[in-house]
């Protein structure tokens, strides 16, 4: 392989996009670094040759010393803790990774964003992920923001409960179809993007073959474990108490409360020419329960 392949670093590879955007990228031959905190998570990575760095991406020293290694980057923001205020966790997080990719020399990156991306605090994810956008393009590398639609993998808990009592607990109006994608797509669609030479700079979306609502999900599940399966809707008065109930804190039980009602109101971009990936929700909601039944 020629040292002169540009070099990926690539964020959150233990994670399901950019564990993708990694495997994508070993597909193709090309040369990636995969950035943990626990180098035991890395090790399969490792064996099909990529470098493996260790570094917290809250400390925005270590992150760039990483990403000098490489000419091209994937980044995303893990999760904060649902027990703490996630806005303001993620937002030092935001402003850490932004100050990394400052003077790493950098040739290109893609951003990991989402449908609904949209300027506020006391969105959960929608309002941080739209504020880490602006500041990665903010640093003149050119950047690609990639916008996923709602992951399918939101629905990996409900399939869990379905499997066990029959019923998909949502939080969403049951037969309100959105547009959904398997976060594998929009790994592998990112890390096309990476290779490519081509100038793709700006903001670009990723769903999957069709809209998909929460009946889908049970008709899904009911066809793959051979049951019925019905839908049971959480009123919105009580979505924050549902998420104190699964340890969430106040303040970002209220935030993701707020978020939800941004995607159920349908405040969020619909964009005529999305990117599709190819997996129905019908497939990965057969091969997630397959998973979870071995």
């Amino acid at each position: 392989m020629s040292t002169s392949t540009p070099m990926h670093v690539v964020l959150g590879a233990t994670g399901r996009v950019g564990s993708a955007v990694a495997g994508a990228l070993l597909d193709r031959g090309e040369r990636v670094t995969v950035v943990t905190r626990d180098p035991r998570r890395a090790e399969s990575f490792a064996r099909r040759g990529a470098a493996v760095a260790v570094a917290d991406v809250r400390d925005a020293d270590a992150l760039r010393a990483v990403l000098r290694r490489g000419q091209r980057a994937f980044l995303l923001m893990p999760p904060a803790d649902p027990a703490t205020d996630t806005v303001a966790e993620e937002r030092r997080t935001m402003a850490a990774i932004a100050r990394a990719v400052e003077g790493a020399g950098l040739e290109k990156v893609a951003v990991q964003s989402t449908y609904g991306a949209q300027p506020g605090d006391g969105l959960g994810d929608l309002g941080v992920l739209h504020a880490l956008e602006q500041a990665v393009a903010a640093t003149g590398v050119p950047t690609r923001v990639v916008r996923g639609a709602y992951f399918m993998s939101n629905w990996d808990f409900a399939l869990e409960t379905a499997r066990q009592t029959g019923e998909i607990p949502s939080l969403l109006p049951a037969e309100l179809a959105l547009p959904m994608v398997a976060p594998v797509d929009l790994g592998r669609i990112a890390a096309r993007w990476l290779v490519d030479d081509e100038d793709h700079a700006g903001v670009h979306h990723v769903e999957g073959p069709a809209p998909y609502s929460a009946a889908d999900v049970a008709r899904a599940a009911a066809a793959a474990l051979g049951r019925d399966i019905r839908v049971v809707e959480t009123p919105r008065a009580q979505w924050v108490a549902t998420f104190l109930g699964l340890g969430f804190s106040p303040s970002a039980a209220e935030s993701y409360a707020r978020m939800t009602a941004t995607v159920v109101d349908g405040a969020f971009e619909r964009p005529e020419a999305p990117e599709r990936g190819p997996t129905t929700l019908a497939a990965y909601v057969a091969a997630r329960l397959r998973q979870q039944e071995a």
